[in-house]
């Protein structure tokens, strides 16, 4: 019996992988152990290079500061920037799904350019395995973020008005939305030649989707057509599902709204991007 010298994880994945005879017979079972093995080897990854996580842990602490000292005061009144808090944070909340999906985008591009998704192709494990322990990764890192955005409220005066259960489940749908968000920028990651060229795409579709948004400000003040747009924003409703379970308010909608555009979102980008993989191979 031969020993051969793999990358960290990959060894498990290529003894696991052995036991099926193709992706269209993989089982559940198995296609969990895959999955499992891969998210293993992509905590690997970050483990050896801790700098991949410098924007899921300084980008909601300068966010959060940023828009509560610029934007607070205008909006809120002069002295009343806890009143900005409690209403921006759950927004953000929205906010560092949004990015870490970005990020997403951008990290499938780099492992195709270094042959990493090549090597995945040519074992008989099921495509979106791959693709999945990506996305349960990255929602690790959203989680940090998020963590560290609520942490940073509560210093600055955040005040949950509900309970810990409604925080938790703003948490989740912000979560489930992010995760929803991550299988486009898949596809693009996918699909563009380059990583400058995910992001160039990317800034052009979220920065109105952002700021066209109930997340930084009311949109009672903005004119009618842009209010228009607002309220027909999955990220409106997705912060205003967040605030109002942090501060109390009618959520039925506003959550509804968000579960049904993360569930289209992802019937429909998950299977291209699934065969997006698998024709790359």
């Amino acid at each position: 019996m031969s020993a051969v010298t793999t990358a960290p994880g990959e060894g498990r994945i290529d003894s696991m992988a052995a036991k099926a005879t193709g992706e269209g017979r993989i089982g559940l079972r198995a296609n969990a152990r895959h999955i499992s093995a891969l998210v293993r080897r992509n905590a690997l990854q970050i483990k050896q290079d801790p700098e991949s996580m410098f924007d899921a842990v300084l980008m909601p602490i300068i966010f959060i500061l940023l828009f509560v000292y610029v934007f607070g005061g205008a909006i809120a009144g002069k002295g009343r920037l806890e009143d900005y808090v409690n209403y921006v944070t759950p927004g953000l909340m929205a906010m560092m799904g949004i990015n870490i999906a970005m990020a997403v985008g951008t990290g499938v591009n780099d492992d195709s350019k270094k042959g990493v998704m090549d090597r995945f192709r040519t074992m008989p494990i099921a495509r979106s395995s791959v693709l999945i322990a990506k996305i349960v990764v990255e929602i690790g890192r959203m989680l940090v973020a998020t963590t560290i955005l609520l942490g940073m409220g509560f210093l600055l005066g955040l005040e949950i008005k509900t309970s810990v259960v409604d925080l938790l489940a703003a948490v989740g749908l912000s979560v489930v939305f992010g995760a929803s968000l991550m299988w486009i920028f898949i596809l693009l990651g996918l699909t563009m030649k380059t990583a400058q060229a995910v992001q160039g795409i990317a800034m052009l579709v979220l920065m109105p989707l952002q700021f066209g948004s109930s997340i930084f400000a009311p949109p009672t003040t903005m004119p009618d057509w842009l209010k228009t747009f607002t309220d027909y924003n999955p990220l409106s409703n997705l912060a205003d599902a967040a605030r109002n379970l942090v501060n109390g308010g009618p959520v039925a909608h506003s959550v509804w709204m968000t579960l049904g555009w993360a569930a289209a979102i992802t019937v429909v980008t998950a299977p291209l991007a699934v065969a997006r993989f698998r024709k790359r191979s």
